[in-house]
C-alpha cells in the first residue's frame, strides 16, 4: 500500500510540474482548466457504448433522418471553419510546413491558430454523437473497436495537445484531418438525405483511402521533423508516431474486411440453395413457379 501511495503522490507531483510548463494562454478556456471534464465525457461515452445496445435491444430503432442531415452538414461547416482558420492564420504567421516551433505569444495570428486547434479538439468531442446515433438506430455493427478507439482517443489525447502545444507542428495534422472530415461528413449528410442521392455516393471507399494517405503523410512529416531536430517537443513526435501506426493497421484491416474480403463471400452466397434465396439473380420461388407453369402447359397439350 505504501508503494501505491508513493506512486500516486509522484504522479500528482509530476502533473503539478507539467502545469508549470503548460500554455498559459489556454488555461482559462472551456474544458482546459482540468482534464477531469474531458475524462468524464469520455467515460460517459464508453458507458453508453456498453449499456446503449442493451437498452435498445427490445426497442424499435429511432428514425433520425432530419437530425442526421442537420448534424452531418453542421459538422461539414465546423470542419471547414477549422481548416480555413488554420490555413489563413498559419499563412499570415508564415508557418513552415517542414518545421515549426510553438510561439506562445499573444500575437493575433498565434491566438487564431490556438483557437482553431481548440475548436478541433471540441469537434472530436462532438463526434461522439456519431456513435450515439449508430446505437439509437440499432446499427450495432458500425460500433467496432476501430470506431470507438478512434473517437475516444482523439478527444482525450487532443486535450493534451491543446494544453501544452496549441500551435507549431500541431497545426499540420489538424488541418489535414479537418479537410478530410469535410469530405466525410458531406458524404454522410448526402447519404442521410435518402436513396435518391445514392447514385452520387460511389466514392465511400475512397474516404478510407484518404485517411490512410493522411496517416502516412503524418508519419513522414513527423519522422522528418525528428531527423532535422525540429525544436518541437520530442515526446509529442514519438507519441504521434506510435499512435498513427495503430491507426494504419486498424484502418488497413477495415479496408480489407470491407472492400476486399466480402467479394469472395458474395460469390459463395449466390451458390446457396434455400427457400427464398437468390441464386444467380433468381429465387427458388421463381424456379418453382417456372416448373409449375411448365407442368400446366404440358397438361393442356395432352388434353388437346
Amino acid at each position: 500500500m505504501d508503494l501505491v501511495a508513493h506512486m500516486i503522490n509522484d504522479t500528482a507531483e509530476l502533473y503539478k510540474w507539467t502545469l508549470t510548463v503548460a500554455d498559459k494562454r489556454v488555461e482559462k478556456w472551456t474544458l482546459m482548466q482540468s482534464p477531469l471534464p474531458t475524462l468524464a465525457i469520455s467515460t460517459l461515452y464508453l458507458l453508453f457504448v456498453w449499456l446503449g445496445p442493451k437498452w435498445m435491444r427490445n426497442r424499435e430503432p429511432f428514425q433520425l433522418r432530419p437530425w442526421l442531415i442537420g448534424y452531418n452538414f453542421g459538422m461539414v461547416i465546423l470542419n471547414f471553419y477549422i481548416f480555413k482558420e488554420l490555413i489563413l492564420a498559419t499563412r499570415a504567421a508564415r508557418y513552415s510546413y517542414i518545421c515549426q516551433s510553438v510561439n506562445y505569444s499573444e500575437d493575433v495570428n498565434e491566438m487564431r491558430i490556438a483557437s482553431a486547434l481548440w475548436w478541433y479538439y471540441v469537434s472530436k468531442g462532438i463526434e461522439y454523437i456519431d456513435t450515439v446515433c449508430f446505437i439509437l438506430r440499432k446499427k450495432f455493427s458500425q460500433v467496432t473497436f476501430l470506431h470507438v478507439y478512434h473517437h475516444c482517443s482523439m478527444f482525450t489525447l487532443w486535450w493534451i495537445g491543446i494544453k501544452w502545444v496549441p500551435g507549431g507542428q500541431s497545426f499540420f495534422g489538424a488541418h489535414m484531418n479537418a479537410l478530410i472530415h469535410v469530405i466525410m461528413y458531406l458524404y454522410y449528410g448526402l447519404a442521410a438525405c435518402g436513396p435518391q442521392f445514392q447514385k452520387y455516393l460511389w466514392w465511400k471507399r475512397y474516404l478510407t483511402v484518404l485517411q490512410l494517405v493522411q496517416f502516412h503523410i503524418a508519419i513522414g512529416h513527423t519522422v522528418l521533423s525528428l531527423y532535422i531536430d525540429c525544436p518541437f517537443p520530442k515526446w509529442m513526435h514519438w507519441t504521434l508516431i506510435v499512435y498513427v501506426i495503430t491507426f494504419i493497421f486498424l484502418f488497413a484491416n477495415f479496408y480489407y474486411q470491407t472492400y476486399k474480403q466480402p467479394k469472395k463471400e458474395s460469390v459463395k452466397a449466390t451458390k446457396v440453395v434455400a427457400n427464398g434465396t437468390v441464386t444467380n439473380g433468381v429465387t427458388n420461388q421463381d424456379r418453382m413457379m417456372v416448373v409449375e407453369n411448365g407442368r400446366k402447359k404440358k397438361g393442356r397439350a395432352k388434353r388437346e
